[in-house]
């Protein structure tokens, strides 16, 4: 009978979850909803987009992201919570932090029986498919159509899973498609887009593998940089905490051409395919090693974001060709940002600029002026509730962010946020367990490094640490200011504005004995 009463239950909250987005857009004219394409990449960051500035702004090929941009707006501070793949794609569906949706690190899934925006959005009529990169392990849930790839895909001839043929990661499913993986999430998105129920408005996902590691390109941008020279970061000489105060070690750039020699070393046997190769520091200095791999890193992540941006344009130009552009959100972003050699280091995961930013460009002609810069501090929390705006659906209860809609049209809140919260659970030595906060100014990191049950988290646990920043004056975050006794107000003030930004995000630690100890010792 207890099963018998909690599958009920079960059903009862979701008739009654449906039966409120229903009444929440019965009065709704679906012709005068938008469609919404919702563009995501894998780690392509602010600082190759060329939009935002930067050593490499006049490098980046990025004509379509600056189409974009001069007919939308742009966000300046827009942020994920948990700068990994898995829980930053969990937050955009659910508009959750990790620790309310469950998923904390790389090695959780999201349930189907999760509350999602696209469930939302297709219990209140519009068609939705979701067609790339998916990463969150179990069956896609809320979509008329789905096309996904099984864990990280390859990025050439790649498989992708359907609702027809679908397994849970692990299990060989799917169809091989031919093509470069970023060419082919475009195709068959184009393809739906052309058959699909013109009726109903759309909520199209397209979520492409690049420029996620290996950083694999097609073969027609292989000659794109080959004889230029590629500035650098001014920290690509940081090799460790000494340099400037941080601390922690951080996944080095040097990791990466170990990853390259022992691929080299034997190819069939390794986890990916590294394009490019073969690839020698042997008889480099350390200096002339680290400039050596920076350089094919770089030029490599470079013509993988190229490929992309030839592909926005595609599905612009089908828009335009079809006369869906007026009357269509596009949103290009990717879900989280990455070292591109900043502080020495390559990957993401911690909470330093280049890392939690989310480069971010809406366009949406019949509300936003071209050419818009917004300066408000927007988190990925908030994504599912603007689509639930655009979609004249009023904001589910789960969704833990708010539509930042009005903020767009240069009408932002007075309550608005000025502050965000930021944790990163997947411990490691290296890249510690931690959390934080970041205002307009300045920004608090409290590295508490253990592992806390948490799925791939490393048992060796690291000494609490404080890190801090005063951004406005250090903006590439190159010395640790925790002990300067000028800003000692100013970092007690933010301690307690960082236990109120955690307790706002339902994230207590109560659960935790060894984090009560830690606070009682390290938080005065």
């Amino acid at each position: 009978m207890k099963i018998t009463f909690t599958c009920l239950a079960t059903v009862l909250i979701f008739f009654f979850q449906r039966a409120a987005v229903h009444a929440q857009t019965s009065a709704a004219n679906h012709s005068d909803r938008p469609n919404i394409i919702y563009i995501m990449a894998d780690d392509h960051t602010s600082q190759a987009w060329g939009i935002y500035g930067g050593v490499l702004k006049d490098y980046v090929k990025n004509k379509n992201i600056k189409r974009l941009a001069a007919e939308g707006a742009v966000l300046n501070d827009a942020f994920c919570s948990n700068s990994i793949c898995v829980p930053s794609r969990a937050t955009v569906m659910t508009g959750q932090y990790s620790n309310r949706n469950g998923v904390y690190t790389l090695g959780d899934a999201l349930s189907p029986d999760s509350m999602n925006i696209a469930k939302v959005l297709h219990q209140s009529g519009y068609q939705t498919a979701l067609i790339g990169k998916w990463h969150l392990k179990k069956e896609p849930s809320g979509f008329d159509h789905f096309m996904v790839m099984p864990g990280q895909g390859v990025y050439f001839d790649p498989v992708f899973k359907t609702e027809a043929d679908w397994q849970d990661d692990g299990i060989e499913a799917g169809k091989k498609y031919p093509g470069y993986n970023t060419d082919v999430v475009t195709d068959y998105s184009i393809d739906w887009l052309k058959n699909r129920d013109t009726k109903k408005p759309f909520f199209l996902m397209v979520h492409f593998k690049a420029t996620h590691e290996p950083f694999e390109y097609p073969d027609r941008l292989k000659d794109l940089y080959k004889n230029t020279d590629i500035p650098v970061p001014v920290s690509l000489y940081d090799f460790g905490p000494q340099t400037n105060g941080r601390s922690f070690n951080g996944q080095k750039l040097e990791n990466l051409e170990k990853r390259w020699e022992a691929y080299q070393k034997n190819p069939t046997k390794f986890w990916t395919d590294y394009p490019g190769m073969p690839f020698s520091i042997e008889g480099l200095d350390s200096l002339q090693a680290r400039k050596k791999i920076y350089e094919k890193f770089i030029k490599d992540f470079l013509r993988c974001g190229a490929a992309i941006d030839e592909n926005l344009g595609r599905l612009l130009d089908y828009l335009d060709k079809a006369g869906l552009s007026k009357n269509t959100v596009v949103i290009y972003t990717a879900d989280q940002g990455y070292f591109l050699g900043e502080h020495g280091f390559f990957d993401k995961r911690m909470m330093y600029e280049e890392s939690s930013r989310m480069p971010f460009v809406i366009r949406y002609p019949k509300e936003i002026k071209g050419g818009t810069r917004i300066n408000d501090i927007v988190l990925n929390e908030d994504f599912s509730a603007l689509f639930a705006d655009y979609a004249g659906v009023k904001k589910p209860g789960f969704i833990q962010g708010r539509s930042f809609r009005s903020n767009l049209e240069g009408k932002t809140p007075k309550d608005w946020r000025k502050e965000m919260y930021y944790r990163y659970w997947e411990h490691s030595p290296d890249r510690p367990g931690h959390f934080g906060i970041r205002t307009g100014k300045y920004k608090l990191i409290f590295y508490y490094g253990q592992p806390l049950g948490m799925k791939g988290a490393s048992k060796e646990t690291t000494t609490p640490a404080w890190e801090f920043y005063d951004i406005s004056v250090d903006p590439k975050e190159l010395h640790n200011a925790i002990n300067d006794k000028k800003y000692k107000n100013i970092i007690q003030k933010l301690k307690v504005e960082l236990l109120k930004v955690k307790a706002e995000a339902g994230d207590s630690d109560e659960q935790y004995p060894v984090m009560k100890e830690i606070f009682s010792k390290y938080w005065d």
